[in-house]
C-alpha cells in the first residue's frame, strides 16, 4: 500500500565527507577515511538508527587531476561498497548509481540482483545515463542526450525482464524428490532490440522484494518521461516551494498518463542543510564553509554544470550575461542541472560568485541554514504543500552535520508524526510503501536437457 500522506520518505546521500566542496578541510571531517569502509559503515549505522528509508550513493567515472589538490576523491564503486554495508546493517535500503551508458544490462542486472539477495531485499538502482566519462570507455564522443535516454529505455527493459525471468516460487528445495528449482518457473527472455540482444535467464534468483527499486535523477523532459515510465523513486533538484510544486504536479501527471499510480512514485528532492545546534551557530558555520571555497575549482565546476560555457574573464560579483547561455534543449550534458543554474543566473540574476557558492555547496540542490527545529519546519512545509513526498538529505559536512540530521532533525519529524519511529518491514519496498511486483513477462517452460529415464 502507498505510504500515508501524513508521513514522508527520507533517504540520505553518503558520498564522502560532506556535500560542500570545502567541508573536508574542517578538523573533524574524517577525510582520511574517504576511501575506506570505516567512515561509510558508521554513516550507515547512524542512518539506520534514525530509521531512514535508504542510503543513496552517486558515482563518478573519471578523476580530474587538476582537482585532486583541493578536492578529496574516494569514489569507491557503489555496488561493491553497498554490498559491504549490507553485511553491517539489517533494514536500511541501499541505492547505488549505475550508468546505462558505460555498462551492459546483464552484468548490472546480476550485480543488483546479488545486492538484493545479499541484503535480504533492500536494493535499489539509481539509473543514470551519464553526461561524461567517455574518456575511460573507448574515447568516442558521447551519444546525444536523447540517444542516451533511448538506450536507457531498452536497457531497463532488459534488466527488468532478467529480474522477472525467475518466478517467486521457482526455488522449491525438495530434498526428498531431488528438485532444487522448477525449470518451468524460469524462462529465457530472448530480448532482441536496437541496442541489446540478451537470451537470459538471469543466473541469480528473484529476491524477497521481487526486484530492486528503480530510482531516477534526471529532470529534463526526456528524464521526466523516463521517470514516468519506470521510476519508483525520483531524486530531483528544486530550489523553491513553487518550483517543487510545479515539478511534483507535472511528474505525477506524467506518471498517471503512463497508466501508473502516482502515489507509488516517490518524488524526493535533494536538500543540503547547514545545520548546527542554534541558528547563530548555523550561520557562522555557513560563513566558515564559504571561506573554504576554492574559487577556481568552483568556477570550473560551475562551467561544467553550464554545459562547458566559458566563464573566464567574467566579474565574480556580477550576473552571467544571459546571451552566453544556450537553450536547455541544446545542451547534451546534464540538462536538468543546467536548467537549475540557468534559471538562477537569468531569472534570479545571481552573481557569478553566488552561483559558484551554490554549486560547491549543493550542486544545485536546495540549501537551508538553521537549527534542527527550523530545518524540520522547512521540510514539513515543502512536504505538506505537495512539493515532495520526502527528501534525500545531503549533509553539508560530516560527521557532525550528519549526526545532527539523523539524531536531531529526524526525531523532530517523527515526534510530529511526519516520519516513522520504527521500520514497518525488512525490505526497501516496505519502507517506501511499494507493493511486491508481479512477474511482468509471460513465463514459458525452459527446455529440458537430454537423458534417459
Amino acid at each position: 500500500m502507498a505510504t500515508p500522506r501524513g508521513q514522508m520518505n527520507l533517504g540520505i546521500l553518503i558520498g564522502g565527507v560532506g556535500n560542500h566542496q570545502g567541508a573536508w578541510r574542517r578538523p573533524n571531517s574524517r577525510v582520511e577515511e574517504v576511501a575506506s569502509l570505516s567512515l561509510f559503515a558508521d554513516l550507515a549505522a547512524w542512518a539506520e538508527r534514525a530509521k531512514l528509508d535508504t542510503l543513496f550513493i552517486a558515482d563518478g567515472l573519471t578523476l580530474q587531476l587538476d582537482r585532486l589538490r583541493s578536492s578529496p576523491f574516494g569514489h569507491l564503486e557503489p555496488v561493491t561498497l553497498l554490498s559491504a554495508i549490507a553485511a553491517r546493517t539489517s533494514h536500511i535500503g541501499l541505492i547505488p548509481s549505475v550508468s546505462t551508458t558505460f555498462s551492459e544490462p546483464y552484468n548490472v542486472a546480476r550485480q543488483l540482483a546479488s545486492l538484493d539477495r545479499i541484503s535480504g531485499g533492500r536494493a535499489g538502482w539509481n539509473i543514470v545515463t551519464s553526461a561524461w566519462g567517455e574518456i575511460n570507455f573507448g574515447g568516442q564522443a558521447l551519444p546525444s542526450h536523447a540517444a542516451r535516454y533511448a538506450r536507457a529505455v531498452e536497457y531497463v527493459d532488459v534488466v527488468t525482464a532478467l529480474w522477472d525471468s525467475w518466478s517467486d516460487d521457482a526455488i522449491v528445495i525438495d530434498r526428498a524428490g531431488g528438485v532444487y528449482a522448477e525449470p518451468d518457473r524460469v524462462s529465457k527472455i530472448n530480448f532482441a532490440g536496437s541496442h541489446f540482444r540478451v537470451e537470459g535467464p538471469l543466473n541469480v534468483p528473484r529476491s524477497v522484494q521481487g526486484r530492486p527499486v528503480l530510482a531516477q535523477a534526471g529532470s529534463s523532459n526526456d528524464g521526466k518521461d523516463f521517470a514516468a515510465r519506470y521510476a519508483e523513486v525520483v531524486f530531483t533538484a528544486q530550489q523553491t516551494v513553487a518550483e517543487s510544486q510545479a515539478f511534483y504536479a507535472d511528474l505525477k501527471a506524467r506518471v498517471a498518463a503512463q497508466g501508473r499510480d502516482p502515489d507509488l512514485v516517490k518524488i524526493l528532492p535533494g536538500v543540503s542543510p547547514i545545520v548546527a545546534p542554534t541558528e547563530a551557530e548555523a550561520h557562522r558555520l555557513a560563513d566558515e564553509l564559504r571561506e573554504l571555497i576554492d574559487i577556481e575549482i568552483g568556477l570550473e565546476r560551475l562551467s561544467k554544470q553550464l554545459g562547458g560555457v566559458d566563464l573566464s574573464g567574467l566579474e565574480l560579483d556580477r550576473p552571467i550575461p544571459p546571451e552566453i547561455l544556450p537553450e536547455v534543449e541544446t545542451v547534451e550534458g546534464r540538462q536538468s542541472r543546467y536548467g537549475v543554474f540557468k534559471e538562477l543566473a537569468v531569472t534570479e540574476r545571481f552573481s557569478l560568485r553566488r552561483l559558484i557558492e551554490m554549486e560547491v555547496s549543493s550542486s544545485g540542490h536546495w540549501v537551508t541554514v538553521g537549527a534542527p527545529e527550523q530545518i524540520a519546519d522547512r521540510l514539513q512545509e515543502r512536504f505538506e504543500q505537495r512539493g515532495a513526498d520526502g527528501f534525500i538529505l545531503l549533509p553539508s559536512y560530516i560527521p557532525e552535520g550528519f549526526e545532527l540530521l539523523v539524531d536531531a532533525v529526524v526525531p523532530i519529524l517523527s515526534k510530529r508524526g511526519l516520519f516513522r519511529t520504527e521500520y514497518d518491514g525488512p525490505t526497501l519496498r516496505d519502507h517506501l510503501g511499494l507493493a511486491h511486483p508481479a512477474v511482468r513477462r509471460p513465463m514459458t517452460p525452459a527446455p529440458t536437457t537430454g537423458g534417459s529415464s
